[in-house]
């Protein structure tokens, strides 16, 4: 275990070694007072983040032809809060103008109109710029002061957020107590955001400012993309936040990712690259800046699927054409037209390019117009470079500006017309992106593109976080007769979707007996009822696809499933009416209600004479065609559908399309039934690793799993090691799910091992035949582990990794003698949660009681997961005491605390409580932002070891004792509560008798002044306009001037009239209250 290493140790260590790299300065801001000017950023006023005099001078320095008035008007407009816009647009915007300038005009000494862009940033030369990392830092929030650990300017800029944990405490503790709290308390610093950094050292990620912290990621290679990670070792000497300051702080680099590798996707989505994404485009760019000494092959850009290989695709073309100088031609080419189209759509939501700079033609003929046109972007399929067998491929265009990118250009189809790209652009460079590597016979795409200019493999990708796991677990039926011996043919003709007769004709003579075994019917009706037990039964309710062999196939799953879906849901409508056991009819109608929400769909391509096929197998494919080209009431495809996480479309039925170039990120289980291996297989089972924020039922994503229907895994290790480039004892990037049995029960064994340590003896209590025949007891390991904030948090630590990897091993675990061990850890954390006011009860006891419910049990026979009677539920009883903070007796509770054997649970319930009716006082008075920081500081004194129970206790009572105080406050002040809000906010020190009378007046004339006379000034959506803005501020100036008494001079009564209208301003903008 590495020793402890402080946030103050790794503060000074980032502030020490920045400067070595060149053109970087450090400030320590720190002040006693938070209000306190005097802090060296030369503010004018805490709640502004932008360093002004530093952007002024910059800005001047790198326009010297633009008038001062001009510089400082622009500014203006720079340093504008947006409020009427998204954060996400805001940054937008603001991003936008420090890559292009601000658009400024003048008259120049002659007279003449100059249209100029002020230039905010210089791109290649450091020393222009201005390189300060500024250390805690006091920023005046909508809730009082807020002071982030690190924060790193440009210009004047903040460009990058750091929060700094101690080594002991949880790295995702950065993200939910403080990134999150600052982004909706300090939103001006997200402004001109570029990233954010968390780290505890043993540990470093950084995301976007608006990504859930399952997209935030680590930067662990600072140069070099196949560098071995010991990721052990990083933990061991903390060195992880030194990896990325080598890596991306550099000043040069940073600029370079500010410039070229942030994007926004369709003005919502803000998206960064991952650190092999920075390494591998900027590679490929060294490599395309040498193309002159290439002959025309610019490499093979390999990172494997789920890894942001389109987005690299954009971040390499956008690059180019922002920094390298002539007049290129992208044309970028797929072998399918759902391909095509996806990628054409990302260029364009992501503002690459426009629609009228590009172009997706529809043969030869205008793919050769296009290029005359010199459009910036062209988007084609292979197949346009088909011609007549023998006969010489025409001249598409000679010139040596085109760039050529193809996309998965392994696949067999591009041999054959890989000599007619060449003949027609002959001139042109050629780069292929590919999601897997180069195997065997496909080796030969190196001799047209040249060997690998960047490689990021699937274990990497898995290690880094960029892609969850994947597990298999092979569930073949007995009816089927596994042929080793199936030729490369065999797989060739598979992966065509739309057969030709040629192909139709060999798998029905030449392959004929796989087929029938594959499509046999009692085969089928196997696989149909395993994905009806299974489907419902998993942990994480993500969607699903069911992949076979043909399209005939895909439609009789469809219709199997089906038919067994709505019998099920018949038998459960029955079941629900009948149970008793009111534990046993919840359950059943949870499965019964995610049953009927449940939406299904085949998803195959589109064929001449389609109708006429299916019929001739006795299958009907009108309706699937109708419901694959209809658009929902929002104008949604079927494709957006699913993937849209809260669209009821849940399982689809394919055999080729969407398995490849197809990014939905919840979906999580795949069934395969076909055949498949190499960079097929890859693929395919790809579509499972996507990461995503997106829980269901409290449940996040933490896997994919494969249920392998045709033994497609028996050779898993050999493939494998070839498709992840890894050594022979490494550990197979896909692995079988009795893996993640093994991870859970060393998940039990480690919290067990943290709870007897600390004189928590569950172990003995897992020992017991009946678990819960001594509930008591967990009463007393709640109040042992209260004991300490750091023991509480520790052991969620433990209770969350065991729970999810109990969901992940559903549904095979159910019944397993595992569970009652999960169970009892889940119970020990309800108890715990209720004592401390952090969860829903009923929520956690009805999750506890299904845990326990012996009604749900493995039928080892026959492999599915059906229902028995069921055992009662077991409830958590604890639940804190509820109080009336008016009628709270002090006296009492010392009493009480002092009779009673469980100390720590008093004083939690006593915290939760403090916690919970401060939470409800402040969102009414935002003024009151001192009594949260004076209980923070009770809580904070307590950890560090500066107080017995005793004292703890007895401060947690004065602090209540103030807090019933001031929840009265407004009625000995004769006010209401939005009353006493604005007379707190106009108050002064040093108020006469009379002048405060005057105040409290003020309050009340301009409350009334602002919702209840009229003309009314708080209109629908007043915040969003400025004219409207300035209307609002001007009633408080007027109400203000008229009533504040004389001892308010000018500086006072703009400062008053400031606070005033920024709580008015962020209440409207929030929907809290004053609204019209």
């Amino acid at each position: 275990m590495p020793n402890l290493i402080t946030e103050d140790q790794i503060e000074r260590a980032l502030l020490a070694r920045l400067p070595a790299l060149g053109h970087w300065t450090t400030l320590n801001a720190y002040t006693t007072d938070p209000a306190d000017l005097d802090d060296g950023s030369g503010r004018r006023d805490k709640r502004e983040v932008i360093l002004r005099d530093r952007l002024g001078a910059v800005a001047r320095r790198l326009n010297p032809t633009v008038p001062e008035a001009v510089i400082d008007e622009a500014l203006e407009r720079l340093c504008d809060p947006r409020r009427a816009m998204t954060a996400v647009m805001a940054n937008k915007e603001v991003h936008d103008l420090l890559r292009h300038g601000m658009a400024v005009e003048y008259d120049d000494a002659q007279g003449r109109r100059r249209h100029e862009r002020l230039r905010l940033m210089n791109f290649t030369d450091m020393a222009g710029n201005d390189f300060l990392a500024v250390a805690q830092l006091w920023i005046h929030g909508e809730r009082g002061y807020r002071r982030p650990d690190v924060l790193l300017y440009v210009n004047g800029l903040p460009l990058v957020f750091i929060e700094l944990k101690n080594s002991n405490v949880a790295l995702k503790n950065a993200y939910n107590e403080n990134l999150v709290t600052y982004r909706a308390e300090i939103p001006q610093l997200f402004l001109c955001n570029a990233f954010c950094v968390l780290s505890n050292a043993l540990e470093t990620r950084l995301g976007s400012m608006t990504a859930e912290w399952e997209h935030f990621f680590t930067w662990l290679r600072p140069d070099d993309e196949k560098e071995k990670i010991d990721r052990e070792a990083i933990r061991e000497h903390g060195t992880s936040l030194e990896r990325l300051i080598d890596g991306l702080f550099v000043p040069e680099r940073l600029l370079d990712y500010v410039e070229n590798f942030i994007l926004f996707y369709r003005q919502t989505q803000k998206v960064i690259a991952q650190n092999h994404q920075f390494i591998g485009v900027n590679r490929a760019l060294e490599r395309f800046e040498r193309r002159g000494e290439l002959e025309g092959k610019l490499g093979v850009f390999w990172h494997t699927q789920g890894s942001g290989k389109s987005f690299s695709m954009i971040f390499y073309v956008r690059k180019i054409f922002r920094r390298v100088p002539g007049n290129f031609t992208f044309v970028v080419v797929t072998d399918r037209e759902d391909l095509d189209g996806q990628i054409y759509r990302n260029f364009l939501a992501t503002e690459t390019v426009s629609e009228a700079e590009s172009a997706q033609p529809a043969n030869s003929a205008e793919l050769r117009k296009f290029l005359g046109q010199n459009k910036r972007l062209v988007f084609t399929l292979i197949q346009k470079f088909r011609f007549a067998r023998g006969a010489a491929y025409p001249l598409l265009s000679d010139r040596d500006d085109i760039v050529v990118i193809v996309d998965e250009a392994h696949r067999t189809q591009y041999a054959n017309l890989a000599e007619n790209m060449r003949a027609g652009l002959p001139r042109a460079n050629y780069l292929a992106f590919t999601g897997t590597p180069l195997l065997g016979r496909e080796r030969k795409t190196a001799t047209w593109f040249g060997g690998y200019v960047s490689e990021y493999n699937f274990q990497q990708s898995m290690d880094d976080g960029a892609t969850v796991p994947l597990f298999y677990v092979k569930r073949v039926p007995e009816v089927l007769i596994q042929n080793e011996d199936l030729s490369e043919e065999f797989y060739e003709i598979l992966e065509e979707e739309n057969l030709d007769e040629a192909q139709q004709e060999k798998l029905e003579k030449r392959f004929s007996t796989e087929m029938e075994v594959i499509k046999r019917d009692d085969r089928l009706d196997a696989i149909a009822r395993d994905i009806l037990a299974h489907f419902p039964a998993r942990g994480y309710l993500g969607k699903g696809m069911v992949i076979s062999v043909d399209k005939f196939t895909a439609v009789r799953m469809y219709d199997k499933v089906q038919q067994l879906w709505k019998a099920e849901i018949k038998a459960l409508i029955g079941q629900v009416a009948a149970a008793s056991d009111e534990l046993d009819k919840a359950r059943k109608k949870k499965r019964l209600e995610y049953m009927r929400a449940v939406e299904m769909a085949v998803i195959v391509s589109e064929e001449a004479g389609e109708e006429k096929k299916f019929a001739e197998q006795k299958l009907d494919i009108k309706p699937h065609r109708e419901r694959m080209n209809r658009l929902d009431a929002h104008g949604h495809d079927i494709e957006y559908n699913f993937k849209d996480p809260a669209d009821p479309l849940q399982l689809v039925f394919v055999c080729a399309m969407w398995l490849t170039g197809f990014d939905a990120p919840t979906a999580s289980t795949l069934y395969l039934d076909k055949p498949m291996k190499d960079h097929t297989l890859m693929q395919t089972i790809a579509r499972a690793n996507r990461v995503t924020s997106w829980t269901i039922g409290g449940v996040p994503k933490r896997n994919g799993e494969i249920v392998d229907y045709y033994n497609v895994f028996r050779n898993m290790k050999r493939a494998l090691r070839d498709y992840a480039q890894g050594d022979d004892d490494e550990t197979p990037p896909v692995q079988d799910k009795a893996r993640l049995f093994e991870l859970l029960d060393d998940a039990v064994a480690q919290a067990t091992t943290f709870c007897t340590e600390r004189g928590v003896e569950i172990g003995a209590v897992l020992g017991l035949g009946e678990v819960f025949d001594k509930l008591g007891q967990f009463k007393r390991f709640a109040d042992t582990l209260l004991g300490s904030d750091d023991w509480r948090r520790s052991f969620n630590v433990y209770e969350n990794s065991l729970s999810a990897l109990y969901e992940a091993c559903k549904p095979e675990v159910l019944g397993r003698p595992v569970t009652r061990q999960v169970a009892a850890f889940q119970y020990l954390r309800g108890v715990i949660d209720s004592l401390v006011g952090e969860a829903d009860i009923d929520a956690v006891s009805r999750r506890i009681g299904e845990l326990l419910d012996q009604s749900v049990v493995v039928s080892r026979q026959s492999g599915s997961w059906q229902a028995e009677p069921g055992s009662p539920a077991y409830q958590i009883v604890q639940k804190g005491k509820v109080w009336d903070l008016s009628k709270i007796d002090i006296d009492k509770l010392r009493e009480e605390y002092a009779a009673t054997q469980y100390k720590n649970i008093e004083i939690a319930d006593l915290r939760a409580f403090i916690s919970q009716k401060l939470a409800q006082m402040m969102k009414a008075n935002a003024t009151r932002t001192d009594f949260a920081h004076r209980f923070q500081a009770i809580i904070d004194r307590y950890n560090a070891g500066g107080s017995s129970n005793e004292q703890y206790f007895e401060e947690l009572l004065r602090f209540t004792r103030e807090l019933k105080a001031e929840a009265r406050r407004n009625v000995e002040e004769g006010l209401s509560e939005d009353e006493l809000e604005l007379f707190d906010l106009l108050c002064k020190d040093d108020l006469t008798k009379d002048e405060t009378q005057k105040v409290k007046l003020a309050a009340r004339h301009l409350l009334h002044r602002l919702l209840d006379e009229s003309p009314r000034v708080l209109v629908q959506d007043w915040f969003k306009d400025r004219q409207s803005q300035l209307v609002v501020r001007s009633a408080v100036v007027t109400v203000l001037d008229a009533r504040l008494p004389e001892s308010y001079d000018r500086t006072v009564f703009n400062e008053k009239c400031d606070q005033v209208m920024n709580v008015i301003l962020d209440y409207a903008s929030r929907g809290v209250k004053w609204l019209p």
